[in-house]
């Protein structure tokens, strides 16, 4: 029969490579992103989505083992719990990353959006009510 101690070394150990794992999703999604390969990036987004339901599910197995709170001042346990709070400060900061590089995409294509739109034709150019720019197109007919 296997200890308490040992069942949550297990999970504890199990959480660790789960976070491993979403630290290289989340460095796979940045190369996805600067290629702007959306098929891969769904794939990426369904993956993550799996991994962090995984991480809940161990997080709450851990909270229900009977022998947590003598646990929770073994230095063992501290160490562990330590190493995977830094794994999840890692994760945060590769995501605030690929969220600025998203951003930035984004940003980029509204200025190309925005040329297109005044190359089309200075006179049709107006700007919407949240402030974006858009042709009015004032022709082709006037029905009565």
């Amino acid at each position: 029969m296997i200890s308490a101690e040992q069942n949550i070394i297990t999970l504890l150990t199990k959480q660790q490579a789960q976070l491993d794992a979403l630290l290289l999703l989340l460095e796979k999604e940045l190369v996805v992103l600067a290629s702007r390969d959306i098929a891969a990036l769904d794939e990426l987004t369904a993956q993550k989505i799996e991994l962090l339901s995984q991480v809940q599910e161990i997080d709450q197995q851990i909270g229900q083992q009977s022998t947590l709170q003598d646990s929770l001042r073994e230095p063992w346990f501290v160490e562990q719990v330590s190493e995977l709070e830094q794994r999840l400060a890692q994760c945060k900061s590769q995501t605030q990353v690929n969220q600025q590089v998203l951003e930035q995409s984004q940003l980029t294509l509204d200025r190309l959006k925005n040329e297109i739109l005044a190359s089309q034709g200075k006179s049709g150019l107006t700007y919407t009510n949240k402030g974006k720019p858009a042709i009015e197109n004032k022709g082709g007919g006037i029905k009565a």
